[in-house]
């Protein structure tokens, strides 16, 4: 029987070198893979290139990988919450590829469906298509590289021509992703926002290692609720229902309102 479990995140990120490229599920902090990430914090892997929606917060999420200055690239399409991202960003230190949301969603998902590369409309007119966002800076604030010109074709949609940008897939050496629950095939369903971009990181990483809340034995989820089957998972931990969890902006009525 496949058997995708393993005893430690620890153990599950070992191999994890110096210089790979991740994938990393979340969305904004709602199924942050923490326990994945603070393993790989300490274990000292650094100059990591890090696809994900957000950098979490100074903190919290893929924050503490930030502030302990072990991200080389960025590639996001939220980067708002974190002021150590805004300062590594503007002197030099690191390097940021934006990606509108929808894109960079489907970025990942080509990438592990196997397609090279797609068209869409969003962007077409903007720096994302015609090239010149800045993507690292030089320490004096002159942009150092720029992103560079996309190809966009036209094509006739319902009678009517219209512009449409190239965007290439992504896929990652490895995956770090967050489910409520999982078998040890790796059969994985998620729970409310964090579906968000847990699959699709998922999708794209060669290696995918999942930390879930609840770990069960094969044939005790309902096939029918699966969110993502087991092929795309490699390595799976139990992180226990207790795993922490925060809220990025708590907001709360005044008393009697």
């Amino acid at each position: 029987m496949i058997d995708k479990q393993w005893q430690s995140a620890a153990d599950a990120v070992a191999d994890i070198p110096d210089g790979a490229s991740l994938a990393v599920g979340g969305f904004g902090l709602s199924g942050n893979p923490i326990a994945l990430i603070e393993a790989l914090l300490a274990q000292g892997t650094k100059e990591l290139s890090i696809v994900s929606n957000n950098c979490g917060v100074d903190d919290w999420g893929l924050g503490v990988l930030l502030g302990a200055q072990r991200i080389r690239k960025m590639t996001s399409s939220y980067v708002g919450e974190n002021r150590e991202f805004e300062r590594q960003f503007l002197t030099g230190e690191l390097e940021l590829e934006l990606t509108p949301q929808g894109t960079l969603a489907e970025k990942l998902r080509a990438g592990g469906a196997g397609i090279a590369a797609f068209y869409t409309q969003t962007g077409v007119g903007t720096q994302v298509a015609e090239g010149g966002l800045p993507r690292r800076y030089n320490a004096d604030g002159s942009v150092a590289v720029a992103s560079p010109a996309k190809d966009v074709r036209t094509f006739a949609v319902g009678g009517e021509a219209r512009e449409f940008v190239l965007e290439e897939a992504i896929s990652t050496d490895f995956a770090l992703v967050h489910a409520a629950l999982g078998d040890r095939h790796g059969n994985l369903i998620f729970n409310k926002a964090a579906r968000n971009f847990n699959p699709l990181a998922a999708m794209a990483g060669r290696v995918c290692i999942a930390q879930v809340e609840r770990l069960v034995e094969p044939g005790e989820l309902d096939p029918d609720c699966v969110h993502l089957p087991g092929v795309y998972v490699h390595r799976i931990i139990e992180v226990g229902p207790d795993a922490p969890k925060r809220i990025e902006r708590r907001t709360v009525s005044a008393e009697g309102s």
